[in-house]
């Protein structure tokens, strides 16, 4: 037991780093840099290039915590940026580049938004709050809100026992590419309105709130709430909750329009509208996975178990809860502890690689 304690301490504790001369220190890499000098001049493979690169700002790292002032430094820092001159020469993506977009610059960018999601969150459930008092107060209200079109059709398909059957009213590629474009298009149209100072934003976030409140207050009128919360959510909870970020994103401009702090106006609406941008891209996935759950899963709500139901839909909500607000949480104490060279030993390359991108491009 105590060999096993010892192993984990190994593993995931990092002492601290022990000071050595400098003369010491560049006995022991000179050999190493001349290498990584002589592979400058003779290697292009990218996996190559990137394991030096890393060695390198390690070095660097430690060189400028305790010799600040010395030579060794320009010259590890010089080798270290001929390396990333030669990584990312003509800026060129790769899959490598979209890749971490979603595993790291979304998740680092959407932490700085945090109050804003809340925001968004605060005013669409407030709307549907509403449209739950109004439809249940004044059933007419439901029809305002639904159309009579609609609200005729369901009560039609509750009579033949298929409630939910608007679900299987189409084939299932055409509703996917459907409504994968209705969500995606209120997505871009939730962020472009930021540029009215939010105003239209909101009204958008209250559009969809309001009809939600009143969708639901429907079913629970006839008996079907439950049943309704079940087979709807199955799409819906990925799909609510990425209108809901998207409605972050138009926040995120309006706030860069109306607070600009020490930026100028327009320079600020250009830093805000493309972090926004970055959001409302980001979530397009989520968004395409809701419209599969929509047109190829929902539809066949009547022979699913309720277990299943219940999986997919906490599955989807713990996703959501995961990806946006508790992994940007961890990836900012992660990097606040590579900075402060705290950083577990087992972090991998692509992190490493993602945090001297972003060290070395100042954001």
């Amino acid at each position: 037991m105590t060999l096993l304690w010892g192993n984990l301490q190994e593993c995931f504790i990092k002492t601290p780093p022990i000071r050595m001369k400098e003369a010491l220190f560049l006995k022991r890499n000179i050999d190493k840099w001349k290498g990584y000098e002589a592979l400058l001049a003779t290697s292009d493979d990218p996996d190559q290039l990137a394991s030096g690169f890393i060695e390198l700002t390690d070095d660097l790292a430690y060189a400028r915590t305790f010799y600040p002032d010395s030579k060794t430094v320009q010259y590890v820092n010089g080798l270290a940026a001929n390396f990333h001159k030669l990584l990312y020469k003509n800026k060129k993506e790769h899959a490598g580049r979209i890749f971490s977009f979603w595993q790291f610059e979304l998740p680092w960018l959407f932490r700085k938004y945090h109050r804003y999601l809340l925001y968004a969150f605060l005013f669409f459930m407030a709307f549907a709050l509403a449209g739950i008092l109004s439809a249940n107060g004044d059933t007419n209200f439901i029809r305002v809100v639904l159309g009579d079109h609609y609200v005729n059709m369901t009560l039609e398909n509750i009579r033949k026992g298929d409630p939910f059957g608007v679900y299987k009213s189409g084939g299932p590629m055409a509703m996917f590419l459907m409504i994968a474009f209705n969500n995606i298009k209120v997505a871009f149209l939730a962020y472009i309105f930021g540029i009215t100072g939010g105003i239209f934003t909101v009204l958008l976030l209250m559009y969809n709130g309001i009809m939600l409140g009143a969708f639901e207050a429907f079913f629970f009128q006839h008996g079907l709430g439950w049943d309704s919360v079940l087979t709807i959510f199955i799409h819906g909870t990925i799909e609510i909750s990425v209108i809901i970020i998207a409605g972050c994103a138009g926040l995120v401009l309006a706030a860069s329009l109306l607070f600009p702090k020490t930026y100028h106006r327009r320079l600020s609406v250009i830093r805000g509208g493309r972090d926004a941008l970055k959001i409302v891209v980001g979530v397009v996935p989520f968004f395409l996975l809701a419209a599969f759950f929509e047109g190829f899963v929902t539809r066949h709500y009547q022979e699913m178990p309720a277990p299943l139901k219940v999986f997919i839909l906490s599955g989807s909500l713990l996703l959501i809860i995961w990806y946006f607000i508790i992994y940007p949480i961890l990836l900012h104490r992660k990097v606040e502890h590579a900075k402060n060279g705290k950083s577990n030993p087992l972090t991998n390359n692509h992190f490493k690689l993602w945090l001297n991108q972003k060290l070395n491009s100042g954001k």
